[in-house]
């Protein structure tokens, strides 16, 4: 079975600044070229794009090829629940996201975004009772959960539920060795319990296709041929025990690189392994905030403000600086239009709760505002 899974959480748009309005004829025409080359597993979510990527995927997806063809996950999401919502909202959500999607049952399915927080909330509404009586139904193949906290939280979740049959961790080579993510820590936990993993932000939400010149050289000196999304893409996919890589594909050119690189991924040796090593130290020293661009900080923000687009305009002109080159308030400007900017911040922290890098959203704001405002 080929490893690369389709992420549906960046697909292209017919409006740039309309998260919600999928091109689904080009995700169509991705989605036969991700099959004609005997790839399988598209992975979506009730929250992607605006509550629409579900519906993307019945429409491009299951509505045009044989269920036998694909297999798909999707994921329950415990941090929309409130206070006052019960166990029996959790079915009603759950029966909405197959009439959506358009099937009788996933392959896999997953608790969405486990941390410390939204596992108090899975705990209330007993989730994993849930979805284990689902799966004994036929509703779901294998049952696991997305996981965004510290090692020891995934331990103690893995312990008190070893109906867990997988797990689904934020890997790549620069949060490898990253205290704040833990991401080796978080994959030698899982394997320790002998589940396999599904990795998702093996390129970091982009950041790891577009390297500080330094980084780019180095890699570059030991595959002249190999782009930087090579080399994040087969990291992830040489460790022992990962049995899908997803990625988050927006047009049809990263497809066909993702399935070049996918189709037959060779394991990183230890020269390379170091190169990797150096590369995420460089890019570590580069002032630039640690965001994967999934969207979910924009979902529900009372000034429609843009931030994943706004933090990687800032990272990209955190790069560009350090070469002398001035920050792009015109792009700045272009993509605040008709939106929120980042002045219009009112600290409501909706954001942070709804992050799962528990970034510190509105201070970077702030210096957002500072970058392009001032």
């Amino acid at each position: 079975m080929h490893k690369l899974g389709f992420g549906m959480m960046r697909l292209p748009l017919l409006d740039p600044k309309q998260t919600s309005q999928i091109d689904v004829p080009q995700v169509s025409a991705m989605a036969d070229a991700f099959l004609a080359q005997g790839f399988t597993y598209f992975d979506t979510a009730y929250g992607y794009h605006g509550g629409e990527s579900e519906r993307a995927v019945r429409e491009a997806v299951v509505r045009r090829h044989d269920r036998s063809a694909f297999a798909l996950a999707d994921k329950m999401p415990l941090f929309r629940f409130k206070a006052a919502d019960t166990a029996a909202d959790q079915e009603k959500l759950f029966r909405e996201q197959l009439e959506k999607c358009g099937v009788d049952f996933f392959d896999n399915y997953l608790l969405h975004c486990v941390d410390t927080a939204n596992y108090e909330i899975a705990k209330r509404l007993d989730t994993f009772a849930f979805l284990s009586r689902m799966k004994e139904e036929g509703k779901i193949r294998r049952l696991g959960f997305s996981f965004h906290d510290k090692a020891d939280v995934l331990d103690r979740v893995l312990t008190e539920h070893p109906e867990a049959e997988f797990v689904q961790l934020q890997i790549n080579y620069l949060d490898w060795e990253d205290e704040r993510v833990q991401s080796r820590k978080c994959y030698e936990t899982a394997r320790r319990h002998g589940k396999p993993v599904v990795v998702m932000e093996p390129v970091k939400g982009g950041r790891l296709a577009r390297l500080p010149q330094e980084a780019a050289e180095l890699l570059a000196r030991l595959h002249p041929d190999w782009t930087p999304a090579a080399w994040a893409l087969r990291f992830a996919a040489g460790l022992e025990g990962v049995d899908m890589v997803l990625s988050g594909m927006s047009d049809m050119a990263q497809l066909e690189e993702n399935t070049r690189i996918m189709a037959a991924p060779e394991p990183l040796t230890a020269e390379e392994l170091a190169a990797l090593a150096r590369a995420a130290e460089i890019i570590s020293a580069a002032p630039v905030i640690a965001c994967t661009a999934c969207g979910y900080c924009a979902d529900g923000c009372p000034r429609q403000i843009p931030i994943p687009e706004l933090f990687s305009l800032y990272n990209e002109d955190q790069l560009s600086m350090r070469q002398g080159r001035p920050a792009d308030r015109e792009k700045y400007q272009s993509l605040t239009e008709g939106r929120g900017r980042a002045s219009g911040c009112v600290s409501c922290r909706q954001c942070e709760r709804q992050c799962p890098q528990h970034l510190e959203i509105t201070s970077w704001l702030e210096r957002v505002k500072n970058t392009y405002e001032g």
